[in-house]
């Protein structure tokens, strides 16, 4: 074969075959066309996504309270001082037992409001009543002593003496006749003197013997003596005392309240031990069963420094606010000052009494008074009155003057506020809020006006 003819060979090897395109070509066609504008659509909301995410990513969390609307003191006032301190009752009681005994049943439980007298604590008590019934017994028999000696000699017995007596008398007169007989023998020598010794011997004793039955006699008569009578009285009021020792003793078994209060804590459980004095954490062993006090009588107890002393005077008006409860305040006196300072704190103890306390008052509350100046000569107390007030941590300082960040929409603006009345944790806003305004009370720093914030959930 010649080089030409291979070479063509070769070359038609490589041509396309019109024939079979259409048999290469797919049955269907995609539409990329719309697909690709919903993936361009999907990827430019997960970039709008990513923006916004991350705008709000670097807005920073405020927490918001909204103005507080109250009613207002009616011993409105200046505010000469606010100090920090407890809420205490003014007294507290530890109920102790005045016997010893071991616990039959408690009543009682933390909270509880009890009555003066009430049961609050029985002991187990069956010695004490034995020993009450052994007094009693005692005391019957010397009653029974003072009653024979005070009723006197029974008619019987005083027949009786009478009866020795005159037989004695007879005796003595038998030998008194036998004696004067023997003498009368003796002076004739017919009785020898051994006779009449014993005639004289008989007549003595027969005379002793009757001097003996007439004195019997008349003490029968007249009855016991009146030291008898008054010993045997001593003896049965001894065994009445000791009775009502016994019984007073049985009693204390039932420990009860000694005012009408509120149980602040229950210090004793059934088959503990109890005691009359304090053995220093002896286990097993207690000596108070319960606290209470009357939660109607509460104070304020504070540390005033000795150089704020000069604004307070007995009897001061005062402003009480609970920390728990900021919205809420109370009318409160001085009531205590204390007769000496703290050397180490340089502190004077000062306690205000909450005149009108609640229930939302409890020992130990951290709580705030605001010490009011006395009221101008002339000037008379207004009437309680409606104010808005804020938390102090709310408020922020601008060009020197009061200002809060108020929540508008996703931003805050801040607000120039005029401050009135100092109410320990909070203050009283005189102008420049509203009672539907929301203010920033945390998260305060680096904001700035008109700057998007994120509110914290739940505010």
């Amino acid at each position: 074969m010649a080089p030409t003819d291979s070479r063509q060979q070769d070359l038609s090897v490589l041509q396309i075959d019109r024939s079979r395109k259409e048999s290469l070509e797919p049955k269907s066609k995609v539409p990329w066309g719309p697909l690709l504008y919903v993936g361009v659509g999907i990827v430019f909301v997960l970039v709008v996504g990513l923006a916004v995410s991350g705008i709000f990513a670097q807005a920073p969390e405020v927490e918001v309270q909204r103005v507080t609307l109250e009613r207002g003191s009616s011993t409105g006032g200046t505010v000469v001082l606010t100090a920090g301190g407890y809420i205490v009752a003014h007294h507290t009681i530890q109920v102790s037992s005045k016997v010893v005994g071991k616990v039959a049943w408690v009543g009682i439980e933390k909270g509880d409001q009890v009555k003066e007298g009430q049961v609050l604590v029985r002991l187990e008590d069956n010695e004490y009543r034995a020993q009450v019934e052994q007094a009693k017994a005692n005391l019957a028999v010397t009653r029974a002593r003072l009653q024979e000696l005070e009723t006197g000699s029974r008619p019987q017995e005083i027949d009786q003496a009478r009866a020795q007596m005159e037989e004695a008398q007879a005796n003595f007169q038998n030998a008194e006749v036998n004696l004067k007989r023997v003498e009368d023998l003796a002076k004739q020598a017919v009785a020898s003197q051994q006779q009449l010794d014993n005639a004289r011997t008989q007549y003595n004793v027969t005379k002793a013997q009757l001097e003996d039955s007439r004195k019997h006699h008349d003490l029968v008569k007249i009855g016991p003596r009146r030291e008898q009578i008054d010993y045997a009285r001593a003896q049965a009021a001894q065994a009445q005392a000791v009775v009502d020792y016994a019984q007073t003793m049985l009693d204390s078994t039932l420990i009860r309240a000694p005012v009408s209060g509120t149980v602040l804590e229950r210090l004793i459980e059934k088959g503990e031990m109890v005691s009359t004095m304090n053995f220093g954490g002896t286990g097993g062993v207690k000596a108070s069963v319960c606290s209470l006090a009357d939660l109607n009588d509460m104070q304020v107890e504070l540390d005033i420094n000795q150089n704020d002393f000069p604004r307070i005077s007995p009897h001061q008006d005062c402003v009480v606010t609970a920390d728990a409860y900021p919205d809420r305040t109370y009318k409160g006196v001085v009531d205590e000052i204390a007769p000496e300072a703290n050397r180490q704190k340089a502190t004077i103890q000062v306690k205000v009494k909450v005149l009108k306390p609640d229930e939302y008052l409890r020992p130990e509350m951290n709580a705030h008074v605001s010490f009011l100046a006395p009221p101008s000569k002339g000037e008379v107390s207004s009437a309680p009155r409606e104010m808005l007030s804020i938390p102090r941590a709310a408020m922020v300082q601008n060009e020197g003057k009061s200002a809060v960040f108020v929540l508008d929409g996703s931003h805050v603006k801040l607000r120039e506020v005029e401050v009135g009345r100092d109410l320990g944790e909070r203050l009283e806003v005189a102008s420049g809020l509203g009672p539907n305004d929301k203010i920033v009370v945390r998260g305060l720093e680096g904001l700035t006006s008109g700057q998007r914030v994120r509110v914290k959930r739940g505010a």
